[in-house]
């Protein structure tokens, strides 16, 4: 049953989507293993519409960093978002990238020790060109690697473009 799918690209691009729909394939009850932190009342409302959006045939955790705190055996989750994940990691590190991948590659070893099939969602950062600002630079080289590393991991690897999902590993 351990299985690690990836599935990246541009905002907006259905990748989120296209994870719910390939869990609800494997099982009537999903995890959603959300990592975003709450910014402000917008965002609130943004991650309480999206829940109710999910149904109540999901299971809703938000976790925003230490994912392997929660025992998944057996069951199917959808990580929303690596980008977000590693967002928390980056700026509790204070930007410095080297630390915080080395952190978040533990976290993501230990998470998917467990027996279960791991759904991760993140974003092609770099597909948008070089950032005038440095500390924005080191966040998408970080990504980057990040993205490398996990797809590296991964059973099966899917880039979303304007929608469509495009099979890059399997």
């Amino acid at each position: 049953m351990k299985r690690i799918i990836l599935i990246t690209g541009g905002q907006r691009s259905n990748k989120s989507g296209y994870a719910q729909q390939l869990a609800l394939q494997q099982t009537a009850h999903p995890v959603y293993l959300a990592t975003s932190r709450v910014w402000d009342d917008e965002h609130r409302q943004r991650i309480e519409r999206h829940k109710k959006d999910r149904g109540p045939e999901w299971t809703n955790i938000e976790e925003d960093k230490n994912l392997s705190s929660h025992s998944l055996q057996g069951r199917v989750i959808v990580i929303d978002c690596v980008t977000l994940w590693a967002t928390n990691f980056f700026y509790d590190n204070d930007g410095n990238a080297e630390k915080a991948l080395s952190l978040i590659k533990a976290e993501f070893n230990l998470l998917t020790d467990q027996e279960a099939c791991f759904i991760f969602v993140t974003n092609e950062t770099g597909m948008g060109g070089t950032s005038t600002n440095e500390l924005q630079r080191k966040f998408t080289d970080m990504q980057g690697w990040l993205n490398q590393y996990i797809a590296s991991r991964a059973d099966e690897v899917i880039l979303m473009v304007s929608g469509i999902p495009v099979k890059i590993k399997s």
